[in-house]
């Protein structure tokens, strides 16, 4: 009755093993507390069934008052609950620093660990609280005891990003090196929060840069892969290139990876190269092996971080499933020109899925005005008509027993054209493609495979008759002259501009 008053909480005495001396130290209630202990002083320790003393409780609620009531009578500061926190611990988790004081005065043990490691000095460094800090030094707590992670009180105020304690504990000799138990430091753990003020102090303090964490990323990539470009500025004068080397990723591809388009152009300032290949262990992780920040880029539709890298000198030909694949794949057709200006070799092919023509047609075909592109700018068209089978009838591209034979007869030679044209997902648009690719071509003959198609749909008769030998004179010259002039040079030519247009696929008629 004594601990009651208007707005109690009928529910909390129900708490297991809570005692009316728990409850007068929840609410706070420092007459009660003499009065029950005047009657029954060997309350003063009694626990809950959770190892709450009366004293822990007092702590928690931040009851000064009470938690003084409780040590003038006894109460031991050390009994902690079951999760091993003491008083202290509570009082720097309440940001209290008289509490601290109190607890201190009256012997409490500042190193006490609770069930993770965490000590009373990493609560006070999470609160930034320098006061605290220092009574709890003076009291004899260590600097660099660490947690079951491995995490010092000085990580876990980089990681909280607290500068006041932070630089408190450098100035008292905390390791500015320290590592948690996955390898991080302090330094990348600011980095990965993007704590710019922690990183500049670190730095000033000789923080090794070059430590990296349990995946084997220096705080540079962190950083990078972060978006923080101040953090990047600071990281790259003191970050070893050839120790990133040995990382087997450049910052420069989780930029490009998550669109950071100016920590990119840092690192590109800063030096970085931008054909920098992913080792194979970790172009492994990915199905398509990618290997260059110029693919992740060009996979992101980031058309300025394509153009950023190229006019660095980016290679567009260095990944085994090349970026201009993929630029045609998404139907980019602006990420397509910038490859292709800056050499991307259209007539490429993929190891893996060997075919007898460019690759990179697969994924344009659907897309006349792009595969146009691609063939005016040097993609082979000859190869297209080539098929091994002529005017003989083809294999079935579905059979049932023999299809594994056919399909390593395939994979050894090679995808013919008239095979993937034949694709259910393509055949509809087998006319015009072929049309156009008689645009490119002398004489040729198609294959029975090609010719079915083009008499499935009566409308594509005209495109068979254009097939038929002999070609146009007209059309054998532009051939020969493209052969002898580079495609660029063309536009140079003195001729008239009708046949300007002609030459470089652009006529609708020679009449204009």
């Amino acid at each position: 009755a004594l601990v009651m008053h208007p707005g109690t909480n009928l529910m909390l005495p129900s708490k297991p093993g809570w005692l009316a001396i728990h409850q007068a130290a929840w609410f706070g209630q420092e007459s009660c507390l003499r009065v029950l202990l005047s009657a029954q002083p060997g309350m003063i320790n009694k626990r809950t069934e959770r190892g709450e003393s009366a004293l822990l409780v007092a702590s928690n609620r931040n009851q000064l008052t009470c938690v003084q009531v409780l040590l003038e009578n006894g109460a031991d500061p050390s009994i902690t609950n079951y999760d091993k926190e003491t008083p202290l611990y509570k009082a720097c988790e309440k940001n209290s620093a008289a509490m601290v004081a109190l607890l201190l005065n009256n012997g409490a043990e500042a190193n006490t660990q609770c069930i993770q490691g965490y000590t009373a000095l990493q609560e006070a460094v999470v609160r930034n609280n320098v006061e605290i800090c220092e009574m709890l030094l003076k009291a004899g707590a260590k600097l660099n005891l660490c947690n079951m992670y491995g995490i010092s009180p000085l990580f876990t105020a980089a990681q909280c990003g607290q500068l006041d304690t932070l630089r408190f504990l450098l100035k008292h000799g905390a390791d500015v090196n320290s590592q948690a138990a996955d390898g991080a430091t302090a330094l990348y753990e600011a980095a990965k929060n993007g704590h710019e003020e922690v990183v500049e102090l670190l730095l000033s303090q000789n923080a090794d840069a070059n430590k990296p964490g349990k995946t084997g990323l220096l705080p540079l990539h962190i950083a990078a892969q972060k978006g923080s470009d101040s953090i990047v500025s600071m990281l790259i004068p003191v970050t070893s290139k050839a120790r990133v080397r040995r990382t087997g990723i450049s910052p420069l591809h989780l930029a490009a990876d998550r669109n950071r388009d100016d920590v990119l152009e840092i690192l590109i300032q800063g030096g970085f190269d931008v054909n920098a290949q992913l080792s194979e262990e970790r172009s492994k992780l990915y199905e398509d092996r990618r290997s260059t920040a110029l693919y992740f880029s060009v996979l992101n539709n980031n058309i300025d971080a394509v153009h950023m890298l190229l006019a660095a000198g980016a290679d567009p030909n260095l990944d085994m499933f090349k970026p201009l694949m993929v630029a045609t794949r998404q139907g980019c057709i602006q990420t397509v020109t910038l490859l292709v200006e800056h050499g991307a070799d259209i007539n490429a092919c993929i190891p893996t899925h060997p075919t007898t023509f460019p690759a990179v047609y697969m994924f344009s075909m659907k897309y006349l005005p792009m595969f146009k592109y691609l063939l005016d700018h040097g993609g082979h068209a000859l190869p297209c008509f080539d098929c091994v089978y002529g005017s003989g009838p083809h294999p079935r591209t579905k059979t049932s027993q023999p299809e594994g034979n056919l399909l390593e007869r395939q994979l050894r030679r090679g995808i013919q054209f008239c095979e993937m044209i034949s694709a259910p997902n393509i055949c509809r648009w087998a006319g015009p493609i072929i049309d156009v690719l008689l645009d490119y071509v002398g004489h040729v003959t198609l294959c029975s495979r090609l010719m079915e198609h083009l008499d499935s749909y009566s409308d594509w008769s005209v495109i068979r008759e254009k097939a038929v030998s002999p070609r146009p004179l007209l059309q054998l010259c532009r051939l020969q002259i493209l052969q002898l002039v580079h495609r660029r040079h063309v536009k140079g030519l003195p001729l008239p501009g009708g046949l300007i247009r002609f030459l470089r696929h652009q006529e609708g008629s020679l009449d204009n």
